[in-house]
């Protein structure tokens, strides 16, 4: 099965190990973040997709991180707000998310 960062690298055209550095913080913070939303330690390898996607867009937006927009000579490209960056996977990560844990039957004693 090909990594993560294969992928990445394949799709980005990146040939050499140079931007290594750079994948490897992008991939380790997107793949944090999806964690935390999952609420679990590990990421399912049916989800890596969703990584590889996001790690893409944010190596892509480098050098432009605070822009939402950007226009130059007519050419327009428009970005999305990182808050959203993961709403387009909101119902596969629903899916995958941990259940909350039902609150247990608790007792009462008097003294």
């Amino acid at each position: 099965m090909v990594d993560i960062k294969t992928n990445i690298k394949t799709v980005l055209n990146i040939k050499d190990n140079l931007q290594d550095p750079v994948l490897d913080v992008l991939i380790n913070n997107v793949s944090s973040h999806l964690k935390a939303l999952l609420g679990k330690e590990e990421i399912p390898s049916s989800l890596d997709f969703i990584v590889e996607e996001i790690t893409i867009r944010r190596y892509n937006r480098i050098g432009s991180e605070g822009m939402k927009s950007e226009s130059v000579e007519g050419h327009s490209i428009s970005f999305y707000d990182l808050k959203e960056e993961f709403a387009p996977y909101k119902s596969i990560i629903a899916a995958h998310k941990e259940p909350p844990e039902k609150p247990g039957r608790g007792k009462v004693l008097f003294i």
